[in-house]
């Protein structure tokens, strides 16, 4: 008889406690991992203080991790990067979902109608993940590599997902993130965000106006999925003397077709 108290997945010794559960050595490769993520390049040295670990142990560390191409020493081993095979498992991160290369083409068109830097995000533990980025011609744009995170709550994309959540899921994200200052311009009360959002729901696209960084403002809106949920984000960013708020309406104009494309093109459902 097939046991089905026990989720697949799971050994049949498998108890809920974290602790009991975790690989010390993983653990700590995955930081290392994560550290190197962050940086240029950092010496060992450097990396086993980040880390908070003996150098000796980082060393053994870095040789398992560059037999899988995680990472790679640079100048004889002077200073190591993260690795071409971290990339290749990273990007199986993009094969999830359809979203990626259906926004490509709505991406370009944006790109060129607004003569600004498209982007694409999501939500990734409560702070938004971008995937995918065109940039602009222009000398002075936006860059939003793939991969860099940054607080929803300053975020054109994080704003246009958080005003499609439900109240809980947003008063849950701001009681785990808090809501920290960037800029003089950034949201810095649970009041103010609500409005914020509010005025993002009824307009159809939201605006960081110089809120994650001064001089830079972010034009987006949401992309949704078949149940009516917001999966998804695009985006225009560029310097604020370019972007000046009476472009507002033309820009988030551009951006809400383009992220309605993309959420028929996936099968997704508009609100």
């Amino acid at each position: 008889m097939t046991d089905t108290s026990r989720p697949r997945g799971r050994p049949r010794a498998f108890n809920d406690r974290t602790e009991q559960n975790t690989v010390q050595a993983l653990d700590r490769a995955l930081h290392l991992l994560e550290t190197l993520a962050d940086a240029p390049g950092l010496t060992l040295s450097e990396l086993a203080q980040a880390a908070d670990q003996a150098p000796a142990t980082v060393y053994r560390a870095l040789i398992t991790l560059q037999g899988h191409g995680m990472v790679e020493p640079e100048d004889q081993g002077q200073t190591w990067h993260i690795g071409a095979g971290a990339f290749r498992i990273g990007t199986a991160f993009l094969r999830r979902t359809k979203v990626v290369e259906r926004a490509r083409g709505p991406m370009d068109a944006l790109m060129r109608d607004s003569g600004e830097t498209a982007n694409l995000g999501v939500e990734v533990g409560s702070e938004v993940l971008f995937l995918s980025q065109v940039e602009t011609h222009e000398a002075i744009r936006a860059f939003f590599p793939p991969g860099t995170m940054a607080p929803m709550h300053v975020s054109g994309i994080g704003k246009a997902l958080l005003a499609w959540y439900p109240a809980d899921r947003v008063a849950g994200i701001v009681a785990q993130k808090g809501l920290p200052g960037f800029t003089g311009r950034s949201i810095a009360t649970e009041a103010a965000l609500a409005a914020d959002l509010a005025q993002t729901r009824a307009r159809g696209f939201a605006i960081d106006d110089q809120e994650r960084a001064e001089g830079m403002r972010c034009i987006a809106a949401a992309i949704f999925n078949a149940h009516g949920e917001p999966v998804a984000g695009l985006s225009v960013s560029g310097p604020a003397f370019r972007m000046n708020l009476a472009r507002a309406d033309r820009l988030g104009a551009l951006v809400r077709a383009a992220a309605d494309r993309v959420t028929l093109a996936t099968g997704g459902r508009l609100p």
